[in-house]
């Protein structure tokens, strides 16, 4: 599955006891987003850009706001030096990856981004 098809989709709620992607699954489907990295615990993804300035932070962490708000699946967003931001996607409900986090990794990759040059 690629990046694309994964942004084309929609994150669903996941079952009652549900458990979360093995670290074989998660670096699996890693491939199918650019730039992000399991943290060391394989709990979550993450990936950090240094922006342009703080209104080019700003404006990605709204457009961010608004996929994570259509998906009711919500990222951990930290913005630090002003403009490095670092975006940081775990399911909370299961206490690690599941296919939601890698479906809004890939809509996250496909929002402009004013990046410093």
């Amino acid at each position: 599955m690629s990046a694309s098809a994964l942004a084309a989709q929609h994150c669903e709620p996941c079952a009652k006891g549900a458990s979360p992607l093995s670290t074989q699954e998660a670096r699996r489907m890693l491939k199918e987003v650019k730039g992000w990295d399991l943290t060391d615990d394989g709990k979550s993804l993450e990936q950090e850009f240094l922006m342009k300035d703080f209104v080019a932070a700003r404006d990605l962490i709204n457009e961010i706001t608004e996929a994570a708000q259509a998906e009711d699946h919500h990222p951990d967003l930290h913005l630090t030096d002003y403009r490095k931001l670092r975006i940081v996607l775990s399911t909370h409900s299961i206490g690690g990856l599941s296919k939601n986090d890698f479906i809004l990794a890939a809509k996250i990759d496909d929002l402009p981004k004013n990046l410093k040059g």
